[in-house]
């Protein structure tokens, strides 16, 4: 039986199973989406049983057709959406309360009093981070205050917090409580410097240590699942936040490699090596992997629409009926006639940073229909890269070829237009699901199933490169239009 590597890839609309062979060839997948929940304007939210359930299912999905194909699965990795928060007991492994997913913006009001109360220098210094409702420690603090008992529960012991990959491990094993460096350095709880919990940055959030999980390397021995999971237990040994995946899926492994992601939002990673560097523009510095206990570091921009924009047209505006058809939309027209849309649906990422930011649609007229405004919410993706690519530039992260991933980069027409409004090259690999490819490799190395990381970047292949086609004057034209519809969603 030919050995095989089981990524369990944890997302924000769906999870996804997929079982690569050595040669990070795919040989078998699974997939499955799940309810998102909206309470309130501003607030979303997932069923953890969802999560679980529907990982659950795509796992054993994957597997046993891997298996049934020759393959025997020796290895797992778990890679997952970040920031989002669960609390659990720690007996049951019962979840106490929803998820509060990375885009939910609850706590705006809380982020802007610590900023208020001067917090916000000594936390960026710490962690690399922002203060902004995005990352986890808020979203913890919110949930230990407003769901009844759980802070008293929690300082006795009985409950355990963590990001997703964490409560999966809890429940693939029967009640492990651990993380990566890779995800307890976006809780703003997690000192970057000297990878440990930080005891000032548990005071300033007011949480209990005792909550939170054991930080191990990425690639570690994390636990087996049980046996009643696979029929059998098989180790888990890698655990990586999806963005800092899909770097490794991309042999993003050296100073000045960058990649972007393109699924529910939007993520660039600039490496940065063994060097910590702060960002002067509203980037975020953060540990790319932790590996054989040495540390190295990315600056990151993150979008927090990108293809859920789509998913918007589809299933709230309905007016396409699955993401090909967005292409074809796109191609369908010679321009937008003027049409910007600003995805500010929860608030804006970076290099903006504005909570209370809302979407928009700026430019209409009579001539401007469907086709135009389906063009230009993909458009807004790029716009949106193009503001982090220039931040970036002013950190002196100068980018010259962008490698890219995710479900949207199947769209050529969208890696085009990115290609002539970066003026880069855009490289698209040929296995476009890195986020599980990386959860895979690193697994795969730790478990010797690999030899090394420089076998995984030798064994990547490039399907396409883009390359500009565009006027510097049609360029400059078009992104001095997204700027001004851009202040408009800024202050209205």
């Amino acid at each position: 039986m030919k050995p095989c590597i089981l990524a369990i890839d944890q997302g924000t609309t769906s999870s996804r199973a997929i079982v690569f062979d050595t040669d990070g060839a795919i040989v078998s997948t699974a997939q499955q989406e799940f309810p998102q929940h909206y309470p309130k304007a501003g607030w979303v939210e997932h069923d953890p049983e969802d999560i679980w359930s529907s990982t659950l299912h795509t796992a054993r999905v994957a597997f046993n057709e891997a298996e049934a194909r020759g393959g025997k699965v020796e290895a797992i990795g778990i890679t997952n959406q970040r920031e989002t928060s669960i609390v659990w007991d720690r007996d049951t492994l019962k979840p106490i309360a929803n998820a509060i997913v990375w885009q939910d913006r609850r706590t705006a009001d809380k982020c802007a009093a610590l900023k208020r109360d001067g917090c916000e220098p000594a936390i960026t210094e710490k962690t690399g981070l922002i203060l902004d409702p995005y990352f986890s420690a808020t979203k913890l603090a919110w949930l230990l205050d407003y769901i009844e008992g759980a802070r008293a529960s929690a300082s006795q012991g009985k409950l355990a917090f963590g990001t997703v990959d964490a409560f999966l491990l809890a429940r693939l094993t029967g009640g492990a409580h651990a993380t990566d460096a890779t995800n307890a350095c976006r809780t703003s709880l997690y000192n970057i410097r000297n990878n440990d919990w930080d005891a000032d940055l548990l005071e300033i959030f007011d949480i209990p240590r005792v909550v939170l999980p054991d930080v191990r390397d990425t690639a570690s021995e994390f636990g087996e699942t049980m046996p009643s999971i696979f029929g059998r237990a098989v180790p888990i040994l890698s655990m990586v936040g999806d963005q800092q995946a899909a770097a490794a899926g991309q042999a993003c492994f050296r100073s000045g490699d960058v990649k972007s992601t393109y699924g529910t939002g939007c993520f660039v990673l600039a490496a940065t090596g063994e060097e910590i560097v702060p960002s002067s523009n509203r980037l975020l510095t953060t540990i790319a992997l932790r590996v054989n206990g040495k540390t190295t570091y990315a600056l990151e921009g993150s979008i927090f629409v990108a293809g859920a924009v789509i998913q918007w047209l589809r299933d709230s505006l309905k007016i396409i009926s699955n993401a090909a058809e967005s292409e074809d939309l796109a191609r369908s027209v010679s321009d937008t006639s003027g049409v910007y849309l600003v995805p500010g649906f929860a608030g804006l990422g970076a290099p903006h940073w504005a909570p209370d930011a809302r979407g928009l649609i700026a430019g209409l007229t009579r001539g401007a229909g469907r086709a135009e405004i389906v063009r230009a919410a993909l458009e807004s993706v790029v716009y949106q890269t193009a503001d982090l690519l220039g931040a970036m530039a002013k950190d002196g992260a100068h980018v010259s070829r962008l490698k890219v991933d995710g479900g949207m980069t199947a769209n050529d027409w969208l890696l085009q237009f990115l290609a002539d409004i970066l003026n880069v090259e855009i490289e698209r690999p040929r296995v476009l699901e890195t986020t599980a490819l990386g959860a895979a490799y690193l697994a795969g190395v730790k478990g010797g199933l690999l030899a090394s990381f420089e076998a995984t970047e030798e064994a990547r292949k490039v399907d396409k490169v883009f390359s500009p086609e565009m006027g510097e004057a049609k360029r400059e034209e078009l992104l001095a239009g997204w700027r001004h519809a851009l202040a408009q969603a800024l202050h209205g």
